[in-house]
């Protein structure tokens, strides 16, 4: 964040200046508060269904403006203009679901007690539910919280990320036209110390980031001492274990797509490739012919495979990341060089050779750098996997599918996993990891639940 009275966005692309945003005043920031939690107010005595109404026109709105959206995104962190439709369409996918279901998730529930009367459990809004939110799904990452909180009662407060404050700004915009209330959706131009006092302000009820595991620790640390829940979406180091079994031609295939996919920027993305030894130099040999042949060009064209980095410092800190697993033996096998002229560029990258105590190993590396790791059978592919202090998600390459499927629910130490394929979010599916990637959940009528008082009302 600028130290700045300004904000300022570049197209890594170029590594031009696209726009300047005022931060606002302490004042404002107060002030902005205090109009969300009267926004709320009057938002929390529509029904489910009427607020469903408007979260689907969200989405319609969302589809209305996608080109738009798309295009703004592609400027400010450099995604494929395809990726970004495939982002939109998530949005809008998601609003679909939430309104369609919302209303049933919400529903009181009745309970008979047991020396006899009744009573009931009703899922009430809280408040204002302030969310600091990354670069990397510019939309997406916006669109995954508010939509559920403001489906059950709740505002909503935005610290987006810097470099991507026009598409906040945008998303502001097409909630208001969609007919969300004056208020309830609110992104605030602030700096880091008066993101702090925004978890402070006693109307602030909640607060949900997607970050890091240091900035997790620190915003769990902050709304801890203020008695207010979090729900923390953070780093990881996926593993995707392939084993003898596997259909190689899928796994590699997949593995690519896998960690290339929004230009290797994505929490939930392969990045260890965990191989047993039966198949390891086949599985390796393909994989490193396929990443040297990934094409890292301008996003807006057709036949790029990878944009830039979003920014030049995240280039340069992966880049580092890369040259001390080298220094500690680690092996380039295609990429690893920084190239030269505009744009925050970086080459799709295998690393072999990998130890514990090696960046590449032990760390999340947030962009096109794939860890490849031999591992002796099965059960020491999953020893490996669930050895990292992260566990968002992973995968299984088998073709017993039984077998996959007994690793992933007894075994696997992830929030989620995918055998046989590479996913990102669906909506009707939970969204979360564990140890230092996180706790909570999100998608899938997860979300609508996390900051809602769940109230019992009891009848003699």
């Amino acid at each position: 964040m600028s130290e700045e009275k300004n904000l300022k966005t570049y197209n890594p692309a170029t590594g031009e200046q696209l726009n300047t945003y005022e931060l606002m005043s302490d004042k404002e920031v107060k002030d902005a508060v205090q109009a969300s939690h009267d926004a709320y107010l009057k938002w929390k005595s529509k029904s489910a269904e009427e607020r469903a109404k408007v979260i689907k026109k969200i989405g319609e709105k969302l589809a209305e403006r996608k080109d738009e959206m798309v295009k703004l995104m592609t400027q400010e962190m450099g995604k494929l203009l395809k990726q970004g439709e495939q982002e939109v369409e998530l949005c809008s996918g998601i609003c679909d679901y939430t309104a369609k279901n919302g209303p049933e998730a919400l529903k009181d529930e009745e309970r008979e007690l047991p020396e006899g009367g009744k009573g009931y459990i009703t899922y009430s809004p809280i408040g204002v539910i302030y969310g600091i939110q990354p670069w990397n799904f510019p939309c997406y990452q916006v669109v995954r919280y508010s939509i559920a909180n403001l489906m059950a009662g709740n505002s909503i407060l935005l610290k987006h990320a810097e470099n991507v404050t026009g598409s906040a700004l945008l998303l502001e915009e097409i909630y208001k036209d969609a007919g969300l209330p004056k208020d309830l959706f609110k992104v605030l131009r602030i700096s880091h110390d008066q993101s702090d006092d925004v978890i402070k302000n006693d109307l602030v009820r909640g607060v949900t980031l997607t970050g890091s595991s240091g900035a997790g620790k620190k915003i769990a640390q902050l709304a801890g001492e203020e008695l207010k829940k979090t729900v923390l979406e953070l780093g990881s180091n996926d593993a995707y274990i392939v084993l003898e079994d596997a259909d190689l031609d899928l796994a590699v295939e997949t593995c690519v797509q896998g960690r290339i996919y929004n230009n290797g920027e994505t929490c939930v993305a392969a990045k260890r490739f965990i191989v047993v030894d039966k198949v390891y130099d086949k599985f390796k040999e393909a994989f490193v012919e396929k990443m040297s042949k990934v094409k890292a060009g301008d996003p807006t064209k057709e036949d790029s495979d990878i944009g830039p980095m979003a920014r030049e410092d995240l280039r340069d800190q992966l880049h580092e990341q890369v040259e001390e697993s080298v220094k500690k033996g680690a092996k380039i096998l295609c990429g690893g060089k920084k190239p030269e002229g505009k744009g925050y560029f970086y080459p799709a990258t295998v690393l072999g050779d990998l130890k514990p105590g090696m960046p590449a190993y032990d760390d999340e590396l947030f962009g096109p750098v794939a860890s490849l790791i031999k591992a002796k059978d099965a059960d020491d592919a999953m020893r490996i996997a669930n050895s990292s202090r992260f566990g968002l998600g992973g995968g299984i390459f088998s073709k017993d599918e039984e077998k996959a499927h007994e690793l992933a629910k007894f075994h696997f130490d992830t929030g989620m996993v995918f055998i046989n394929s590479f996913g990102l979010a669906k909506p009707n599916m939970p969204f979360g990891g564990v140890k230092d990637s996180g706790y909570g959940r999100e998608h899938g009528g997860f979300g609508l639940h996390e900051f809602v008082n769940t109230k019992a009302v009891m009848f003699a």
